[in-house]
């Protein structure tokens, strides 16, 4: 896994999100993902999609794993967006929710249960009910639906809420499942915690790493490089056991460019491709969109937000300029395949500048950024090759 572009399908073609019924379904609205596949494999080798499961409402509280969403389509739609996808030499990565199911789904009798033998909710979630994974049975259904979509062509999977799961379930997941499909990988969603825990040869492959997103964008935001000084030092004992899903924004975040401005979202792309990882592009960062979050159960659909009918039709000179800088950090990702598991060193720091250097396969990338003047520089073996180009703000 090299890159990745993650899109919300719900979000992305329309769906109705609440208070939807059989008559609004039927639409076979994965097919408007079709449009994007070129746009998605100029930027990726993967592409991650949010739920596309049978759910009550925003795909997070699962009906029944074994179903595509009608909101979104049928089996036939999903065969056909893996196959478009494969042709362009991109891969399939979905979303799996086995921490926690909605009321109804067959396995709600099969649910971790309080002290006083209630069901224990997630976070507090009164319709989402956290599995028991000491239950076989709850273990067989997982290893099962895993198989069952990696047959239908999908090439890995990103565990949601991992972190709400003892480490130690994936060694009785992962390894049948591996036996099967040698090549399948396995992300988890793990936002706080020991990250190496949950990743090994017989746990997931990669975690996401919320560390450093928090440290680009706050670092940025409050001209303060000496926290992402000492998250890199961080990041750099986690590759030493494995490699992370590195992001500047995905469907549960503020987009970035609402965050920082356009010019500094781009500096925050430019250590997105140029620092060691498994990056993922959450659809319209590219191009600089902004989203930020609302209040109340509606509170992340300002961040999932419905995509244009082609992606030309998001493309104009505003966002064009966050589009290159995007092209030119996926054409060095793809040209520099060591900067994936490379090593770092800060060579120069301050509040405002910070120069690192990021080294393999006896290659050298060294990164300039300052914030008194919003620029960014890149050398590599010690020779120029890229500068960040203006981009309003």
């Amino acid at each position: 896994m090299n890159i990745l572009w993650q899109v919300y399908p719900l979000g992305a073609t329309a769906a109705p999100i609440r208070d939807w019924s059989d008559p609004e379904t039927g639409e076979h609205r994965l097919q408007r993902l079709m449009p994007w596949l070129d746009h998605a494999a100029g930027l990726s080798d993967a592409l991650l999609l949010g739920p596309i499961f049978t759910s009550v409402t925003h795909g997070y509280d699962t009906l029944d794993h074994r179903t595509i969403d009608p909101r979104l389509g049928t089996e036939a739609d999903f065969d056909d967006l893996v196959a478009a996808a494969g042709e362009l030499g991109m891969g399939i990565v979905l979303d799996g929710v086995f921490n926690h199911v909605a009321k109804g789904h067959a396995l709600d009798d099969h649910v971790a249960r309080n002290a006083d033998g209630s069901p224990r909710l997630f976070e507090g979630h009164g319709s989402l009910l956290e599995l028991d994974h000491s239950d076989p049975a709850v273990i067989d259904y997982i290893i099962d639906t895993l198989l069952h979509w990696l047959e239908r062509g999908a090439t890995g999977w990103r565990m949601d809420a991992a972190y709400r799961m003892d480490p130690s379930v994936w060694e009785q997941i992962v390894p049948p499942v591996k036996e099967a499909f040698p090549d399948a990988w396995f992300l988890g969603e793990v936002i706080h915690g020991d990250y190496p825990r949950f990743t090994g040869p017989d746990r997931l492959d990669s975690v996401t790493q919320y560390e450093l997103w928090k440290a680009i964008w706050s670092s940025l935001k409050d001209e303060n490089f000496f926290e992402l000084e000492w998250t890199l030092q961080r990041h750099s004992q986690l590759l030493e056991s494995f490699t992370p899903n590195t992001f500047i924004g995905n469907h549960d975040v503020e987009r970035i460019t609402s965050t920082l401005g356009r010019r500094r979202a781009a500096m925050a792309a430019v250590l997105l491709f140029t620092l060691p990882g498994i990056p993922s592009v959450y659809a319209g960062d590219e191009f600089g969109w902004l989203g930020t979050k609302a209040d109340g159960f509606a509170a992340d659909d300002p961040l999932r937000p419905e995509l244009p009918a082609h992606p030309s039709d998001a493309i104009d000179p505003s966002s064009s300029q966050i589009l290159n800088v995007y092209r030119w950090g996926t054409n060095l990702r793809r040209e520099h395949e060591w900067l994936q598991t490379a090593q770092m060193e800060t060579a120069n720091l301050s509040n405002t500048t910070m120069t690192y250097r990021v080294t393999g396969a006896e290659r050298e990338l060294a990164v300039s950024l300052d914030l008194t003047t919003e620029s960014a520089a890149v050398s590599l073996d010690g020779v120029p090759i890229w500068h960040l180009p203006d981009i309003d703000d």
